[in-house]
């Protein structure tokens, strides 16, 4: 049953690049001939300014949390994570108000100066270093979680031996700590560099062409469902090199820990310019990135906001809200599973179909959505067909027109967070359990229910707040795959932002970024609660 759900969470996948196998229409010349060198271009500054900056504020803002005392420290460990919960859409949005000619830092500039507009430099945000930027302020929080989680999980007799070695704290970071710390960055990165290949909301407002911008535009401008599926192909080839030099960068190395002496983190204590550097440094990723975003999308909606607000917006956040809560439900379920049939059988087929399914989260929504786009359309047709024939009755769109085939994208696209989040759960609830509940008569499907479930319900809660969340925020998919007259909050920012109407584009932008406030503090807790050698933990410890 497990392996069923797994290979049929990869046909989308194996779809797309089935589609390299098609030949190439007028669509595709045009575009090969004319944008396509771009869309190479373009996608290659993008991950390469984004795998510069993401790693250096990610983890050097967890090293000086984790390891140094300053002024603002217990505030900074939980705070620096909250930009993971502002789309990289949303900032995009609040950023070109702010920076605009008519916004509020330019016109203080030509009070000050006396100068007119254009007497003056001042930088485009709508280009493509201004992408690059915005994606790096909403992303570093993944370098960030992962590089913390290393530090904390780092034994202090490394950094002891380094020291009498004569090192001081700086250098037993660079020497020591880094190293050490070396595959949990990389892993980081790479989350930020599938989320870059995965954007569109950022680059489409942006006018930044690259090959989400032109999936999209085959799909609905042109109508060529084969062009599109072939440039997601391409982009599917970016994907698997990351996660190739991703694997790559580990290869033969091995990180361990040679002891299991876990003492309280003694952390270096910062006076003067140093204690001073390291507040700016943590305060200027969480203020770019989240504090002056969030007070520019307020005062724009206390300004103007959606002049829709009534009926329609409520029907937009039930929208969203129905879209989210299915697919976070059926994710934990389905997970469990999964994850479940992992730890009864084990074996090679099972982990192998398992990881197979959780390749969805590094492939971006567009490819997935043409993925499921292309079968489910050729079983509607093909249904349709044979009841016209056989019963002179219609079923239409029975899953492209309904939100079926939205969520099974979703499910592609997200299982593999509710998967990982669960079997990490699942995996420290001792084997003996399973015994004990055998010898007392319970088969597996009870023993799930009655054992496993109540001790590890706040894995499956946080997972099913984390897919909840991704799919609140989740805007290329849903912008191809919706049904005709299903409008969701991202879509609307999405349409508002692209009429230029970004006032009106802040009240649904607000309501997204207040959605995924709390399971971003939620994972900070868990994060700083997770150093071993700290002692038991309570259920309610674990969230």
């Amino acid at each position: 049953m497990s392996a069923v759900l797994a290979v049929l969470f990869f046909i989308p996948i194996l779809g797309v690049l089935l589609s390299l196998t098609q030949p190439s229409g007028e669509t595709w010349n045009h575009l090969a001939s004319t944008v396509l060198p771009r869309y190479l271009v373009n996608t290659a500054v993008l991950v390469l300014g984004v795998g510069l900056g993401v790693p250096i504020i990610g983890a050097g803002t967890a090293w000086l949390v984790t390891m140094c005392r300053f002024p603002g420290r217990r505030v900074f460990q939980w705070a620096l994570i909250l930009p993971l919960a502002m789309p990289a859409y949303v900032i995009a949005y609040a950023y070109t108000d702010f920076l605009q000619p008519a916004g509020p830092l330019q016109s203080l500039l030509r009070e000050l100066t006396g100068l007119s507009y254009r007497e003056y430099w001042f930088p485009e945000v709508r280009s493509l270093g201004g992408a690059v930027a915005m994606l790096i302020l909403v992303l570093y929080p993944y370098a960030y979680m992962l590089s913390r989680t290393a530090f904390l999980d780092q034994s202090i007799c490394a950094l002891d031996v380094s020291r009498t070695l004569g090192c001081g704290p700086w250098t037993s970071f660079l020497r020591v700590a880094l190293p050490l710390a070396r595959p949990a960055i990389v892993a980081g990165t790479a989350l930020a560099l599938m989320e870059t290949l995965a954007d569109y909301g950022t680059v489409s407002f942006f006018g930044v062409p690259n090959f989400t911008t032109g999936i999209v535009r085959a799909w609905i401008a042109f109508g060529d469902r084969t062009t599109a599926a072939q440039l997601a192909s391409v982009l599917l080839i970016f994907v698997f090199l990351v996660l190739f030099f991703e694997a790559q960068s580990r290869r033969r190395a091995r990180f361990h820990q040679a002891t299991n002496r876990y003492q309280k983190l003694q952390r270096h204590r910062l006076r003067g310019l140093a204690a001073a550097a390291a507040f700016i440094a943590c305060l200027l990723p969480l203020f770019l990135g989240f504090l002056l975003p969030t007070g520019v999308l307020f005062s724009m909606a206390l300004e103007a906001g959606d002049q829709q607000f009534g009926k329609r917006y409520f029907d937009l956040v039930g929208n969203s809200v129905t879209l989210a809560a299915v697919t976070a439900v059926l994710a934990v379920v389905l997970a469990t599973l999964m994850a479940y049939a992992r730890r009864l059988q084990g074996g090679w087929l099972v982990s192998t179909t398992n990881r197979m399914a959780a390749m969805g989260y590094a492939i971006p929504g567009t490819i997935i959505a043409v993925g499921v786009l292309i079968p489910f359309a050729a079983f509607d047709n093909a249904l349709d067909a044979w009841l016209r024939a056989n019963w002179g009755i219609s079923s239409g769109l029975l899953l492209t027109g309904s939100i079926t085939a939205l969520v099974f994208a979703y499910l592609v696209r997200f299982l593999a967070v509710s998967l990982n989040t669960i079997d990490s759960g699942l995996s420290k609830i001792r084997l003996s359990m399973d015994d004990a509940a055998r010898t007392l008569g319970a088969r597996p499907l009870a023993a799930l229910l009655k054992v496993h479930a109540p001790i590890m319900w706040p894995s499956l809660l946080t997972a099913a707040l984390i897919v909840f969340v991704d799919v609140m925020k989740e805007l290329p998919a849903t912008l191809v795959m919706r049904p005709f007259n299903f409008d969701t909050l991202a879509v609307q920012a999405h349409n508002f932002a692209a009429d230029e109407r970004l006032t009106e584009a802040a009240t649904p932008a607000l309501t997204i970024v207040a959605v995924g406030i709390p399971p971003v503090i939620l994972l900070s807790r868990a994060i700083a609660r997770g150093r071993p050698g700290q002692g038991s933990r309570t259920v309610k410890d674990e969230i």
